[in-house]
């Protein structure tokens, strides 16, 4: 298996751990900061940063 993959397989067990182990609202604040962190930094990216971000991507420098 890749690495993002095993990343995925982790991910999702803490979730699991905390939906168990933490009220329902705290598991829901979790997951949306861990989903919320990254869209707000690309959204604070100046748009020749995020033309350079998409150059690399399609370049597929990142996603390996």
């Amino acid at each position: 298996m890749s690495n993002r993959t095993w990343w995925i397989i982790g991910g999702v067990g803490v979730a699991f751990l905390a939906w168990v182990l933490l009220p329902w609202w705290a598991t829901l604040l979790i997951v949306l900061a861990v989903i919320g962190a990254p869209v707000a930094g690309y959204l604070m990216l100046d748009p020749s940063q995020r033309r350079r971000l998409a150059r690399i991507r399609e370049r597929r420098q990142i996603d390996r």
